[in-house]
């Protein structure tokens, strides 16, 4: 039963061109297989691209924030990643069980280029440069895949979802506004 799912999803990651970069599995769950999509997922190549970008953009934020509890000399974002890393973790569970039940799961895999840059970096640089690239810039890249699937997604359980992420994710951007301007503030 698992290697059916996990070569039927291998496939569609072929077919979207996206294997070698995220490879996407199915999950064996503990439902009975009549509960399983037949033949595999039936989202859209659209809906589950946008599972693959939700689910790589959790475990960046995942991954950038723990960086953060360990680099960062400002207690404000470590303040911020905890909560990061609480509601990204979240949402990514909720996510993977609403893909899950599609038939489709991802291996939530980070931007290995962006958390190596930060683990390399400490202190106020490693600060600014988290604020910047993860509070600012990943949220806004957020904000319009989340949107755009809310308007334009085919399957309604996912623009469903993807509506509700919506409010929780724009509130990280407009949090890691506030520190921005905070730091910003701070060091004139």
């Amino acid at each position: 039963m698992k290697l059916r799912y996990s070569l039927q999803a291998m496939t569609v990651a072929l077919a979207l061109g996206t294997a070698p970069a995220c490879v996407v599995y199915a999950q064996a769950s503990d439902a009975p297989a009549s509960d399983a999509p037949v033949g595999g997922t039936k989202l859209s190549p659209a809906d589950q691209q946008f599972i693959q970008d939700a689910s790589r953009s959790d475990a960046t934020e995942i991954a950038a924030s723990k960086i953060a509890l360990k680099n960062s000399s400002d207690p404000r974002v470590k303040k911020f990643a905890q909560q990061m890393i609480a509601e990204h973790t979240k949402l990514s569970r909720s996510m993977g069980a609403l893909a899950a039940k599609k038939g489709l799961a991802t291996t939530p895999s980070a931007d290995s280029a962006l958390v190596g840059k930060l683990q390399t970096l400490k202190g106020q640089k490693f600060d600014e440069a988290y604020v910047e690239q993860v509070g600012l810039e990943a949220h806004q890249r957020a904000v319009d895949l989340f949107q755009q699937e809310s308007q334009s997604g085919t399957d309604s359980q996912l623009k469903a979802a993807a509506a509700r992420a919506l409010p929780v994710i724009k509130h990280h951007l407009e949090m890691a506004q506030q520190l921005a301007g905070a730091m910003k503030g701070a060091s004139s």
